[in-house]
């Protein structure tokens, strides 16, 4: 692995940033207030990125994507997470389980796609399906060649501005020696087909601007043409694709973390206290000191992962490792941030309360620190037959 960036490493960091601090950091108050983003603002940014280049850079040059690599678009996740995610949202990144279509999905979505012309959102989670995949409720059952979808999805992002819906849903059930286990299938849905319905979902206090909707699936008839990849294929496709999604989290993570640290720091030097400035007393200094050591140590791990993907080394447990300490660093670096601001801290004057809120998701989502700790602790223990 290589210490430092390549000159152009460099210039994506470069520019991602500049786009961020004069495209996104502008609208963020409006949309913290609020909880929407006006649709021009949306479209605007959009547009701007697909000048740029950088639409869909997570796909490979031969769907008309920029070919980043794992740690190449890594830095672009870092740069993005400074940014309020209800806004860079529209920096485009579709879900990459799209390179999995095949024949006309391609045309239909995985192209689209890229070009920014649709957008897509991933359902999986619901009410007791959360951490639990197998555990889900929804289902398809094969009618005369085509599949009949009833069930329902929550905390699904992105979905109010969606074209299509990835989703996962049980299409059988196993009988193995450690009890019943579902068979897991992905569908390509359009919005607007009959028994599918999007609807509001719950109001969060991280993220706000960024929602989330309820999904609900009413007799839903899907043609066999609309499975992505095969048929109880789910968990491939997902394994394929979306684990490293958590290392984007990371990525996101330890970005947002150097943006607060950086008010932090600042205030730390500037606001004085019994005639000096507080980042000379001990208790300041050394919360300045431990949280930079933790960003760092967040960032060479996030980046480590992303590398032994681009080498195509094992990187499940390194994710895993990137996705529950960047997170947890988060947490506490807003904390401290929150803590040398005192009150201030807690007003919407500053940033600082936002990010100390948005901070809280991150530990959930993709999965939770829990999962992330037994999927590290597996890893681990059964080459030792454990």
């Amino acid at each position: 692995m290589q210490f430092g960036l390549s000159q152009e490493q460099e210039m994506i960091v470069s520019t991602v940033r500049s786009f961020v601090e004069n495209e996104i950091y502008p609208h963020e108050t409006a949309v913290e207030r609020s909880g929407q983003v006006p649709p021009e603002f949306g479209e605007a940014i959009k547009a701007k990125t697909l000048e740029l280049g950088f639409y869909a850079c997570n796909f490979p040059e031969e769907v008309g994507g920029a070919g980043l690599s794992h740690m190449d678009f890594c830095l672009v996740e870092r740069e993005l997470g400074r940014g309020s995610m209800a806004l860079t949202h529209f920096f485009g990144r579709p879900q990459n389980i799209l390179m999995a279509c095949e024949g006309a999905q391609r045309e239909r979505y995985l192209l689209p796609a890229v070009r920014g012309e649709k957008m897509d959102a991933l359902a999986m989670t619901e009410p007791d399906a959360g951490s639990d995949v197998r555990g889900m409720k929804c289902t398809a059952v094969c009618d005369g060649g085509d599949w009949v979808i009833s069930g329902s999805k929550h905390f699904i992002s992105g979905a109010e501005h969606a074209d299509f819906f990835i989703v996962f849903v049980a299409t059988g059930v196993d009988e193995t020696p450690k009890g019943p286990k579902k068979r897991i299938t992905c569908f390509l849905v359009d919005r607007g087909t009959p028994g599918f319905e999007v609807r509001d979902g719950y109001r969060s206090v991280s993220h706000r601007g960024y929602k989330n909707y309820v999904l609900d699936f009413d007799q839903c008839r899907l043609p066999d043409a609309q499975v992505l990849g095969e048929v109880d294929g789910g968990f491939a496709v997902m394994n394929e694709w979306l684990y490293a999604t958590r290392l984007t989290v990371a990525a996101m993570a330890v970005g947002r973390a150097r943006r607060c640290f950086d008010f932090a720091l600042n205030y730390a030097a500037e606001r004085k206290q019994f005639g000096q400035a507080i980042g000379k007393f001990q208790g300041i200094g050394f919360q300045i000191a431990d949280m930079v050591t933790e960003i760092d140590a967040a960032d060479w791990l996030t980046l480590a992962g992303a590398w032994r993907l681009d080498q195509g080394l094992p990187a499940n447990r390194e994710i895993a490792s990137a996705k529950l300490f960047a997170t947890e660093m988060l947490a506490r670096v807003t904390d401290t941030t929150l803590q040398i601001f005192g009150g201030m801290g807690l007003m919407d004057d500053f940033p600082i309360e936002r990010f100390w809120r948005d901070a809280r998701v991150e530990r959930i989502w993709d999965g939770t620190s829990e999962i992330q700790r037994h999927i590290i602790s597996r890893d681990l223990l059964r080459p030792l037959g454990a």
